[in-house]
């Protein structure tokens, strides 16, 4: 059995490196961000870390979110994701969540794991299959994300360069009504905008 009581030959046969057409779960694969948010700028650098953690019983690979404001650093979150051998989709299995004031931790809201407080794993499966929804992992009134697909015919302009057929969410949560977040991702690169944030950057180590 796994940490959510399932038995593990039902789970997903999932790895820890891999790519589809708009996500690349590859160790030292780096994206950068950057935007303005109520006046400041915002950099948001997603990294792909040579690092693997056990959740639920599947391994996963760690993902960092390090976001800044005006340089000052204000949250990291290390994300779990494995990718599905067979049909590539994205599986999201969790994160954790360091929140930061004048340079020390002060919460960590939105954190959770699969399998534990009755979070569960998400599959990204629009993002490889052009389905019209994606369903990110969950707690119940901790992180409660949905998400859809509403196009995959987007071009996005950023100062990384134009793309293409890109895929376009739209991001909502029950703990938020009414707030929608809309996200772009290109064919072979990944996340280009998130909100107001556009790639200025990538590269692989």
């Amino acid at each position: 059995m796994d940490g959510s009581g399932r038995s593990r030959s039902r789970l997903p046969i999932l790895a820890t490196i891999g790519e589809n057409p708009y996500f690349v779960l590859k160790p030292g694969y780096q994206l950068t961000l950057e935007g303005k948010e109520s006046g400041k700028t915002v950099t948001l650098v997603v990294s792909v870390l040579d690092e693997t953690k056990l959740v639920g019983g599947i391994e996963t690979r760690v993902v960092e979110e390090r976001e800044s404001e005006n340089g000052a650093l204000v949250e990291i979150s290390r994300n779990f994701m494995a990718i599905h051998k067979t049909t590539r989709d994205i599986y999201y299995l969790g994160e954790e969540v360091d929140i930061y004031k004048n340079g020390k931790i002060v919460d960590h809201e939105g954190a959770w794991l699969h399998g534990s407080k009755g979070a569960t794993l998400g599959c990204w499966s629009g993002i490889t299959r052009d389905w019209p929804a994606v369903l990110p992992g969950s707690r119940p009134g901790v992180a409660m994300d949905r998400a859809r697909v509403v196009s995959v015919t987007e071009r996005g302009t950023t100062p990384a360069g134009t793309f293409e057929r890109c895929l376009k969410t739209e991001e909502t949560t029950p703990l938020e009504p009414g707030d929608k977040e809309y996200k772009l991702y290109a064919p072979g690169v990944g996340l280009i905008q998130d909100g107001p944030l556009v790639l200025i950057s990538r590269s692989q180590k």
